[in-house]
């Protein structure tokens, strides 16, 4: 039993030396690895502060700027499409000068329609008619300007056909040179102003002016026909107003005069004659008597 345990204790004697000699190889090893990585940390600080304090490198030279195209010619094929031509020989307008001329009278549509058609003459009896029945607002102004324009165009109807024939349809076919248009175009308007427009309202603005007598009604400059044009028939609107105006201030009379004899005086006359003058109106077919007189004063009728 004595040499069975000496035997066992050196053996394991002899496994404890084993296991330190490979622990001790295995250090070596690792430390040997481990020195080539820390001396080549150590080198890379260097290394990267030689290659920090380099000298710089030379800047490389600007390039010259190229030279500008030249701008390409714009290519044409042979249509004066954009172009604008301006009539200078009598010969047919370009479609440029036809819309200026078309923008220009339009511009000038509002002043043309007062002061050279019936149109002032019928606003002021429709708006004086309006007065007489004690309505202020009813009908309102855009139904009085609305009703005295169609009503301007039905009467200046032959009138507008005849400058169209004559001035505008010529000029736009190139058969008529502006001036000439303009000469035939105007004739029909100049005609049915003197035709309007009584001798005295004339001679008022040739007084007015100092300027002689012409021989003859055809040599009277626009700027003389016009204004006594627009004088007549503010006129013969007032007089007209005249007339409607009669009745219904027979009426408020009435009214007014029936209220005090029965001791109602704190009572508005307006407010118990108006549905008066509205009955009547109606019953004797105010609008349609006012527009037909309106209508063939123009007309010779």
């Amino acid at each position: 039993m004595t040499t069975l345990r000496r035997v066992a204790l050196r053996a394991a004697i002899l496994l404890m030396l084993a296991t330190a000699v490979v622990g001790i190889g295995t250090l070596a090893t690792s430390a040997a690895t481990a020195a080539p990585v820390t001396s080549a940390a150590a080198v890379a600080p260097h290394a990267a502060a030689t290659t920090f304090l380099a000298a710089p490198t030379a800047p490389t030279a600007p390039t010259a700027p190229t030279a500008p195209s030249t701008p390409a010619a714009p290519k044409s094929d042979g249509s004066d499409g954009g172009s604008v031509s301006v009539d200078v020989d009598g010969k047919k307008p370009s479609q440029s000068v036809s819309i200026l001329l078309l923008v220009t009278v339009l511009g000038v549509a509002p002043s043309l329609l007062l002061l050279v058609t019936s149109f002032t003459k019928i606003f002021v009896v429709l708006s004086l008619t309006r007065n007489a029945l004690g309505l202020q607002t009813v009908p309102p102004n855009q139904v009085l300007a609305g009703l005295s324009l169609f009503l301007s165009l039905f009467v200046m109807q032959p009138v507008l056909k005849k400058v169209n024939d004559l001035g505008i349809q010529p000029y736009i076919h190139g058969t008529k040179s502006r001036s000439a248009a303009w000469t035939d175009g105007v004739r029909p308007l100049r005609d049915f102003m003197m035709e309007h427009t009584r001798p005295q309202e004339i001679a008022l603005m040739l007084r007015a002016g100092n300027l002689p007598n012409p021989p003859n009604k055809a040599d009277l400059e626009l700027t003389t026909i016009i204004p006594a044009f627009v004088l007549s028939e503010l006129r013969s609107a007032m007089i007209i107003g005249f007339v409607v105006f009669i009745p219904f201030v027979i009426i408020d009379l009435v009214v007014s005069s029936s209220l005090m004899s029965l001791g109602m005086m704190m009572l508005p006359p307006v407010s118990v004659s108006l549905p008066f003058k509205l009955l009547l109106f109606v019953l004797v077919d105010g609008w349609g008597l006012i527009v037909t007189s309106l209508v063939q004063s123009y007309r010779g009728g």
